[in-house]
C-alpha cells in the first residue's frame, strides 16, 4: 500500500513538473513575434534640412506600403520569401528610391539595376546584375534561384532569362526620371572640373523577413552608383555581400558604399559572428557597421532579423531609411537618426 501511494504522488510530481515546463515553453514562444518584416530604402546624407516635411511624409508613406504588403502575406501564413519580394517590389516601382523606376544613371546614361534573393531555409540564392529591361530585378533574382541552375545572371543573358520566363520586360526609357538624370549631369560636372567626387554612394532598398514557420529571407535590389563606369557591380546582387539569410542565425541586407560591403562580406559576417561568437544580432550588426566599415571610413547600414524575431537596423550615416513591422503591432518607419 505505501509503494502505491509513494508511485501515485511521483506520477502527480512528474506531470505537474510537465505541465510547468510545456507552459514555460508557451510563454516563451509568446515573447517572440510570430512573424516580423523589415525594410530599408538607402542610407546616407539624410537629414531634415535636405528632405523638407512633405517629402518626408512621401518616403514614410512609401516605407509603410511597402511593410504592409510584405506583412499581409506574412500574417495570412504565407512564406517570408514572398513577403520580401512584395515590399521589394513596392520600392522598384517608386521614383523615391535608387532601384527600379528611380535608379540611377550610370556614365553612359543608363540605368543599370542590380538585385539578390535569399533563403535562410535552404541557403538558395539568386541574383542578376546589370539589366536594363526588367521592370522588377527582385523577380528575376529569385527566377534565377528557383527555375535556373545557378546564382548570378548578368547582362542581356538575365534578360533572356527573364523574358523567357515570363516576367514584365520594359523598354529602357521606362527607368528614366528627371531627377536622377540631373544627379547625372551634377556628377559629370565635378568630374571634368576635377573636383572631389561627392557621388552618393548609397541609397538601395531591401527587405528581409520571418514567417510563421520560422523561416527567413533576405533581399536588396538598387541601381547602383550614380556615373558608374566599366560595368560597375556594387554589393546588392553579391550573397554574402550585400544579402545575406540563414535560418540558424539571421537575414540581413545592406544598402551603402558596396565595395566595402563586398571587401568585408558584411552581411554574412554578421552570421558568422552570431554563428561562432555567440554574438547577439545587435551585438554583431553594430560591430559591423559601426566599427569595422566606420573604421575604413565607409558608409552605410543594414537592416538584420534573427531566428527569434529580434530586429536591428545599425548605420553610421545621418539617416536610413528604415521601418519595421511585427504581428500584433503596426507598421513602424523611421528617417532620421
Amino acid at each position: 500500500m505505501k509503494f502505491k501511494v509513494i508511485y501515485f504522488l511521483a506520477i502527480i510530481s512528474i506531470s505537474l513538473f510537465s505541465c510547468q515546463d510545456r507552459s514555460s515553453e508557451k510563454g516563451n514562444r509568446s515573447s517572440n513575434p510570430e512573424w516580423a518584416i523589415v525594410v530599408h530604402g538607402g542610407a546616407g546624407n539624410i537629414t531634415p534640412k535636405r528632405i523638407p516635411p512633405a517629402k518626408e511624409q512621401e518616403y514614410k508613406d512609401k516605407l509603410t506600403e511597402a511593410l504592409e504588403a510584405g506583412a499581409k502575406i506574412l500574417d495570412s501564413g504565407g512564406p517570408s520569401l514572398d513577403a520580401v519580394e512584395a515590399a521589394i517590389m513596392i520600392m522598384e516601382d517608386c521614383e523615391l528610391f535608387n532601384a527600379g523606376k528611380g535608379a540611377v544613371f550610370n556614365a553612359n546614361g543608363i540605368n543599370e539595376l542590380d538585385a539578390s534573393i535569399m533563403d535562410g531555409q535552404t541557403l538558395d540564392a539568386g541574383a542578376v546584375a546589370s539589366v536594363t529591361t526588367i521592370r522588377h530585378p527582385i523577380s528575376a533574382a529569385r527566377m534565377v534561384m528557383e527555375k535556373s541552375k545557378h546564382v548570378m545572371l548578368v547582362k542581356e543573358g538575365a534578360e533572356k532569362f527573364a523574358e523567357r520566363k515570363g516576367l514584365e520586360i520594359v523598354d529602357p526609357s521606362y527607368f528614366f526620371t528627371e531627377r536622377r538624370w540631373e544627379s547625372l549631369q551634377k556628377a559629370k560636372k565635378r568630374e571634368q572640373g576635377k573636383k572631389k567626387d561627392k557621388t552618393k554612394k548609397s541609397g538601395t532598398v531591401g527587405c528581409v523577413a520571418l514567417d510563421r514557420n520560422g523561416n527567413l529571407a533576405a533581399g536588396t535590389s538598387t541601381g547602383g552608383m550614380t556615373n558608374k563606369k566599366y560595368g560597375r557591380v556594387g554589393d546588392s546582387p553579391i550573397i554574402g555581400a550585400g544579402t545575406y539569410a540563414n535560418n540558424n542565425s539571421c537575414a540581413v541586407s545592406g544598402t551603402g558604399h558596396g565595395e566595402f560591403f563586398i571587401r568585408n562580406v558584411v552581411a554574412y559576417d554578421i552570421s558568422a559572428r552570431m554563428l561562432y561568437n555567440g554574438e547577439t544580432l545587435e551585438q554583431a550588426s553594430n560591430k559591423v557597421i559601426n566599427h569595422i566599415l566606420k573604421g575604413q571610413n565607409a558608409n552605410g547600414g543594414v537592416i538584420a532579423i534573427d531566428k527569434n524575431g529580434n530586429i536591428s537596423m545599425p548605420f553610421n550615416t545621418p539617416g536610413m531609411f528604415r521601418g519595421s513591422h511585427k504581428s500584433g503591432g503596426r507598421p513602424e518607419v523611421f528617417i532620421f537618426e
